[in-house]
C-alpha cells in the first residue's frame, strides 16, 4: 500500500513542475527568475541564480544583474561547469550551495545555483532534473531574446563578427556515438572563419571555412559558403554536389572573394569518413595519443570560388575509415600560426601536443578546445594577427 504523504508529496510536485513549465512557455527574460524562484520555493530548494558562460569561455555571467560573475577556472561553479558534474558547497552562514551543469546535449550553457538547508537524494534528483528542464527552456528561447546575448558579452562587437555568428551553429553537438565540438577566437573581432556541423540520420556533417581578408566581405564570403553547404545538404545531396554548390554560389554572388575549406561526413556507427579539402590546411587526426598528421594528406586543390578559373577537374571525394577513439582536428592557419613576442609560431607539434595532454588528463572534449584556445590565446597576449577556429571530432562507437 503506497503511503498517502508520499502520494500528495507526488502529486504536489507533479503539479508545482507543471506550473513552472507554463510559466516559463509564457516569460519574459525578467519574468522567468520569478518563476524559477517560485518553482524552487515551493519544492524547498532555496533560491535559484542561472550563470550562463561568456563568448570566450572563461566567466559564468549571472542573469540576474545584482549577483556578482565568477571564473570558470577558479570556482566552484566553475568546476561543476567544466567537469559537467554536480558539487556541492557548504555556505559560510550555514546551508548549501549546489552548482548544477546547464547543458543541451553535449552544449554547455552555463551552471545553476540552488542554495538550500539540507540534501537528500531526492532532493538532488529534483534538482538536476530542474537544470535540464532549464537548458532546454533557454536554448528554445535564447534564438529570439536578445537578453541572454547581452549576458554573455563583455564588451561590443564589430558587424563583421555579428553577422558570422549569427550563422554559426551551437558549439557542440552530440550523441552516444560522436562529439563535434568548436572554438573561435577572437571572439569579438571575428573576420572570415567559421564552422558548422549538423547531424542527418546517421550522419555527421562538420564544415570549416576560412576566407581571403578580415573584413565585412571577408564575413558574407563564409556566410554564403555556409548557405550554399546548408542549401545542399538539406537537398540530399552528396558530398561532391554540396561542395560543388559553395562554388558555384561563390562564383555567382561574390566572384571577387575566395575562402578555403574543408566539408567531411562521418557515418557514425562505421566511421566510415568522406571528405573534401578545397585549399585548406590538412586535418589532423590523434589517434590513442599519437599525432598521425598526414593521416588525411591528399593532392592540393584550389580554394572554394576559384575552381572554374584554376582547373577543369571535378572536386575530389577522399574516404578512410576512423579507428574508435579517434579525434579529428580541422583548423584555420590562424592556430598554429600565431607567434609570440619573440616570434615563435605556435605551431603543429604544441597544438597536438595540448590536446593528447588534455585527453590523457580525462577533459572532455569541449574542455580540451577550451583550455587550448587559451593557451593559444595566452601565446599571443590575446591579441591574434588572424582568426583561429578549431573544429574537434571525437568518435566513441558503444562497445560490440
Amino acid at each position: 500500500m503506497v503511503d498517502a504523504s508520499v502520494s500528495t508529496s507526488a502529486e504536489a510536485a507533479e503539479q508545482s513542475l507543471d506550473e513552472l513549465l507554463r510559466a516559463t512557455h509564457e516569460a519574459s527574460p525578467m519574468e522567468l527568475p520569478v518563476a524559477l524562484d517560485r518553482y524552487t520555493e515551493a519544492m524547498g530548494i532555496g533560491r535559484a541564480v542561472i550563470y550562463l558562460v561568456d563568448l570566450e569561455q572563461r566567466l559564468l555571467m549571472p542573469l540576474d544583474e545584482d549577483v556578482p560573475r565568477l571564473d570558470i577556472d577558479d570556482s566552484l561553479a566553475g568546476f561543476a561547469f567544466r567537469t559537467d558534474s554536480a558539487q556541492i558547497e557548504d555556505e559560510d552562514a550555514g546551508g548549501l550551495s549546489v552548482w548544477l551543469p546547464l547543458m543541451n546535449g553535449a552544449e554547455r550553457l552555463g551552471v545553476l545555483q540552488l542554495r538550500m538547508e539540507s540534501l537528500d537524494g531526492l532532493t538532488l534528483w529534483r534538482c538536476r532534473t530542474l537544470a535540464s528542464l532549464l537548458a532546454l527552456v533557454i536554448t528554445s528561447k535564447r534564438t529570439y531574446i536578445d537578453t541572454f546575448a547581452q549576458r554573455i558579452r563583455t564588451r561590443s562587437m564589430e558587424l563583421p563578427t555579428e553577422m558570422v555568428r549569427a550563422f554559426l551553429p551551437p558549439r557542440s553537438i552530440g550523441t552516444g556515438r560522436v562529439v563535434s565540438t568548436a572554438v573561435v577566437e577572437p571572439a569579438y573581432e571575428l573576420g572570415g572563419d567559421a564552422f558548422d556541423h549538423s547531424f542527418t540520420e546517421d550522419v555527421l556533417h562538420a564544415t570549416i571555412l576560412d576566407a581571403m581578408g578580415h573584413d565585412l566581405a571577408s564575413g558574407l564570403t563564409t556566410s554564403v559558403a555556409m548557405a550554399g553547404s546548408r542549401n545542399a545538404r538539406r537537398t540530399g545531396a552528396d558530398l561532391a554536389e554540396l561542395v560543388t554548390t559553395v562554388d558555384e554560389a561563390l562564383a555567382k554572388w561574390l566572384p571577387d572573394q575566395f575562402c578555403t575549406g574543408v566539408f567531411l561526413q562521418l557515418h557514425m556507427p562505421s566511421g566510415a569518413l568522406r571528405w573534401s579539402n578545397c585549399g585548406h590546411p590538412t586535418p589532423l587526426v590523434i589517434r590513442r595519443r599519437r599525432l598521425l598528421d598526414k593521416e588525411l594528406e591528399r593532392t592540393s586543390e584550389p580554394p572554394l570560388g576559384l575552381l572554374a578559373q584554376l582547373s577543369d577537374a571535378p572536386r575530389q571525394v577522399h574516404e578512410t575509415a576512423l579507428e574508435a577513439g579517434d579525434r579529428l582536428l580541422l583548423y584555420t592557419d590562424g592556430v598554429v600560426e600565431s607567434r609570440d613576442e619573440g616570434g615563435e609560431q605556435f605551431g603543429l607539434e604544441r597544438f597536438a601536443d595540448h590536446i593528447i595532454r588534455s585527453t590523457a588528463a580525462g577533459e572532455n572534449a569541449p574542455e580540451v578546445l577550451r583550455l587550448l584556445i587559451h593557451a593559444i590565446l595566452d601565446h599571443r597576449h590575446s591579441e591574434l594577427s588572424d582568426d583561429a577556429t578549431i573544429l574537434m571530432i571525437e568518435w566513441l562507437p558503444p562497445d560490440p
